[in-house]
């Protein structure tokens, strides 16, 4: 198939496609060239670039992604180093998670603050003083523009 017919069938963008192509997580399995030079892309790139976005999906960067698309072609890590890097890839998420929440969390306090504000500066006011003194770090308190 083409280049633009797998582009469609996968949801990507051929400046996609061609990058990476590119970054060698293609190979000629998956594509190959005709004599008139345009790509021709098998099957296996459909399977192959639904390897990718499921890895994608879990947060893999490039590097990650082509230990990955190598294991998966070669073998060559055993189970248990695999579910190793799973459990790795499983902390970095919920490490992210709490990041997330935190900050999520001060956008809300932030959010309260501006609300009461307009209605009750003087209470705006104590929230902000009670929320600065809460925190240790000052690294999430609301500056009082």
């Amino acid at each position: 198939m083409k280049i633009q017919e797998l582009a469609d069938k996968m949801g990507l963008t051929i400046h996609t496609i061609r990058y990476y192509e590119k970054e060698g997580l293609l190979d000629e399995r998956h594509v190959r060239r005709e004599s008139n030079n345009y790509r021709n892309y098998s099957e296996e790139a459909v399977e192959r670039f639904k390897l990718i976005k499921k890895s994608q999906s879990i947060g893999c960067s490039l590097a990650e992604l082509k230990n990955v698309l190598q294991d998966h072609d070669d073998v060559t890590r055993t189970n248990e180093e695999i579910m190793d890097w799973i459990r790795g890839k499983i902390r970095e998420i919920e490490s992210k998670k709490e990041e997330y929440d935190q900050m999520l969390d001060t956008l809300n306090k932030m959010l309260e603050y501006r609300a009461l504000l307009m209605v009750d500066p003087q209470k705006a006011q104590e929230m902000l003083k009670s929320w600065h003194a809460s925190t240790s770090d000052g690294a999430d308190k609301i500056k009082n523009p």
